[in-house]
This record gives C-alpha cells, structure tokens and sequence, in this order.
C-alpha cells in the first residue's frame, strides 16, 4: 500500500494529471497482471539513478565523522551503488495535458496508449496490496556538480536527476527489498524489476491512443480494454484532431 515518507514531497496540485506511455504490449501486460512493472533502480536507461552529486563524494568522510559515523568512503561509495539493485521504480509524467514529445519519447512505433491518472489515484490504487509498501514524490532537477544531497537516507538519490531531465516533469512511484538481501548485499531478489499489484479500476481514468496510430489500432485498443473488462474511456489523443482554417 502506499505509504507517506519524509523525503517524498508531493505536487503542490493535488489534482494534477499524470500520464504514463507506453507501447501496446505493455498495456496488455498492465492489463494481463493487473500490475504496475517497477524497474530494478539500476536497470534504467540513465546512469546516475541513485547517485551523489560530486560534492557528496568531497564531503562525505567530514559529515560522517562529524556525526559519529566513521567510515571509509570508498566502502560507502561500494555500498550505494550496490543498493541500487533493490530499489524499483515507476515513473510517471505530471501534466494537465498529454505532451508531444512523450508519445514520441516512449514509442518507437505509432502503435502505444497513454493512460491518465491523478496522483490520489495512483496513492488509492495499491490500497488492497498489503504485500508491497509503495512511497510516491516528485523528482527534483539538480546541478550534480554543485549541489549536494542529504546523506543518511537511502531513497534521496532515487529523487533527483540532472537538469538535463526537467522536461521530464516526473512523478516517481519506489518501492523496496532491502529486506530480502542477504547479509553479503548478494541476493539479488529481481532479476529487472517487479509487478506491484494495483486496482486498475481505481487507476486509470482515461486510456488515450497514440495520435499517429490508423484507425484500427484504435479499435483493437478498445476491444481490449473491453476484453479484460477495465470499464473506461478509450479516446483518440487530442493531438491527432485536424486543424480548422
């Protein structure tokens, strides 16, 4: 289920929409499990998910000793990294409208759907999942040269990325298994990544086909949705509605 936590903050909008896209086997896998897919931290395509900024590195030793906690830095860079490999992440875009570069961004074909949500949506989806305990915030855009992160809390570094990636506008679900790691950080539970159960129902508002897809794409996307009996909306994205003169 969901859960608050200190270092999520969320959207100032509690109402805002948010999107996820994706192409058309992965909303038949959404469909099929009745689950969001996670992605293993370390599996992601950027590869500074979950890590300190330049200055962190500089510091750390200082902020450690200075609080009781003497130890090695370079044990502690080895550690960080290798927890990466139990934190799972879902990312979603916050928008009150779809965005053109998104479809293009997550779709290699014209083929993909985009599902709405809300943010109290998303949090009330994992109430009936008392397997997983979800924690969900915005993602803050830094300086990785300049600016540093608080230390001493595992989830920060999975909350910020480079301002290359403010477009992004992410709204990030994590969850984790730090629990289910052996005592040598060896037992890598996931291979990528993990299903967490949702109520589909309670999720979704509104399902959106890609603006580019034919017609029967958009057809197929409804019968579907029908078949594995999610009762709402399937709409043509707005992009695709033709210009008046």
């Amino acid at each position: 289920m969901h859960q608050s936590h200190e270092a999520f903050e969320e959207p100032k909008e509690k109402d805002i929409k948010i999107w996820r896209y994706m192409d058309f086997t992965k909303y038949i896998s959404l469909l099929e499990s009745r689950s969001l897919f996670f992605v293993r931290a370390d599996k992601l395509k950027d590869p500074f998910e979950g890590s300190y900024p330049r200055i962190n590195i500089e510091l750390r030793r200082q902020w450690f000793t200075e609080r009781g906690f003497p130890v090695r830095a370079e044990e502690l860079s080895v550690a960080y990294e290798r927890v990466r490999k139990f934190f799972f992440i879902n990312a979603w875009y916050m928008n009150d409208i779809e965005n053109a570069a998104m479809w293009k961004l997550y779709l290699k074909t014209n083929e993909g759907v985009a599902i709405q949500s809300t943010l109290e949506h998303l949090k009330r989806s994992f109430d009936s999942n008392v397997e997983d305990t979800v924690f969900i915030g915005i993602v803050k855009y830094i300086d990785y040269d300049k600016t540093p992160l608080k230390e001493g809390n595992l989830f920060n570094p999975f909350l910020y990325k480079r301002r290359s990636f403010e477009h992004e506008h992410e709204l990030r679900a994590i969850t984790e298994c730090l629990r289910k790691i052996g005592p040598d950080w060896t037992n890598v539970v996931y291979e990528n990544g993990k299903y967490v159960p949702v109520n589909l129902e309670t999720l979704v508002d509104q399902v959106y086909v890609s603006p580019d897809a034919p017609k029967w794409f958009g057809d197929l996307v409804k019968a579907v949705t029908q078949k594995y009996k999610l009762q709402k909306s399937v709409l043509a994205s707005d992009l695709a509605n033709r210009p008046l003169y």
